[in-house]
């Protein structure tokens, strides 16, 4: 049995995707499914995927860039840049990812293929469409994007995270939430005072920026460095590209005496992220699907601020949702001042029934078995054939 699987090269893509396969290794018991991965060329991608024994094959990919304005056009530097980069995409990149999808496909041959959407992703459905391959696909986002707006035209089944993702007709899709991997969901506290060197002497803020992370918050987050740290003790994920330069200025910043309590970390990988959340009092963190399903399973109060370039405001749409559910507040980034946000998390953390009233909240919002409810359609479609 060969399953192949696709989506964009970021953490928010592929963490999904390997939950699926680990489900479906798990329901099958068979050994010798063989696992693909079709997507762009990213390393710490390849290197997630490899853990989970998926053969990989990397794809140029391109996208149609539309936040460029028509008005003034010709007198933006931005919207000739993006203009330019569209034509080249358009023109060379995706045709190229196309037929390089379509060789693989043809050479593969895999039984079905699983699309997360995300950028490369449209090439890989619309060659597995020419040559018959059945397509399912998830979206986990409100606002689907391109790639997933084209697939849906075309796949057998459509799961969604949300119960009103917009463009889909809900008629024909499946409700299962964000697919998480269900380790992450067994955190330690002894665990993550020795990896992060917690001194757990005061409440513990997690901030989270995404798998690329975040420079605003992470601005934001040195901004108010020593105010933070008299009251609480910080684990900061700033992303892979950005880690020297947040590095050098808290090294600036930080009061000697405050060191101890602050944890700069580049990125969390499964482990250490499953022990951060347990070990956290709060979560700050962007508002991507994956990211609300993880705090929602683990069952963590939080404060979101969605990305405001974020494709079609998906990231804002998707926190105005779970904040019905009362396990989170929005705060707009345009809104992140240090006073107002000093005294938000001042008051949750000195209101014990607040936060858990969010922790309860939080845990009825998640769908921590998402993944193993795709992954049982994904075995029954293909057992049936």
């Amino acid at each position: 049995m060969k399953i192949l699987f696709t989506g964009g090269g970021t953490g928010g893509h592929l963490f999904p995707l390997i939950a699926i396969a680990r489900e479906i290794r798990r329901l099958s018991g068979d050994p010798n499914i063989k696992l693909y991965y079709i997507g762009p060329k990213d390393k710490i991608g390849a290197l997630l995927l490899v853990r989970e024994s998926f053969k990989i094959n990397s794809i140029i990919s391109g996208k149609i860039r539309r936040y460029f304005s028509p008005a003034g056009f010709f007198n933006s530097d931005i919207n000739l840049a993006t203009l330019f980069q569209n034509i080249v995409d358009i023109l060379f990149k995706i045709p190229l990812g196309f037929i390089q999808s379509f060789f693989i496909l043809l050479f593969i041959r895999p039984n079905l293929v699983f699309s997360k959407g995300g950028t490369g992703s449209a090439t890989v459905v619309a060659s597995a469409k020419i040559l018959g391959i059945p397509i399912f696909l998830h979206e986990s986002d409100i606002v689907p994007g391109q790639s997933n707006k084209l697939a849906y035209k075309w796949a057998k089944k459509v799961f969604v995270a949300f119960e009103k993702t917009e463009y889909f007709d809900l008629s024909k899709s499946i409700v299962v939430g964000n697919p998480i991997l269900k380790e992450i969901m067994e955190g330690n506290n002894e665990s993550a005072k020795e990896i992060f060197n917690l001194t757990s002497k005061k409440p513990i803020l997690l901030f989270l920026g995404g798998s690329q992370g975040a420079q605003a918050i992470n601005d934001f987050v040195l901004s108010i460095l020593n105010n933070l740290l008299k009251n609480y003790e910080v684990i900061h994920v700033c992303g892979k590209k950005k880690y020297q330069d947040v590095y050098e200025q808290s090294k600036i910043i930080l009061n000697k005496d405050s060191e101890k309590y602050y944890h700069l970390w580049e990125f969390l990988d499964e482990i250490p992220l499953k022990h951060a959340l347990k070990a956290c009092n709060f979560v700050i963190s962007r508002a991507g699907s994956g990211s609300i399903f993880e705090i929602a399973a683990c069952g963590k109060p939080s404060i979101l601020i969605p990305l405001p370039s974020s494709a079609n405001n998906h990231q804002s749409k998707n926190a105005y949702e779970y904040a019905k559910s009362g396990a989170a507040l929005i705060i707009e980034q345009e809104n992140l001042s240090p006073n107002f946000f000093l005294e938000k998390i001042n008051y949750f953390i000195s209101h014990p029934e607040e936060l858990e009233n969010m922790k309860n909240n939080a845990l009825r919002f998640s769908k921590p078995l998402a993944a193993k409810a795709i992954a049982r359609e994904v075995l029954e479609y293909l057992n049936t054939k």
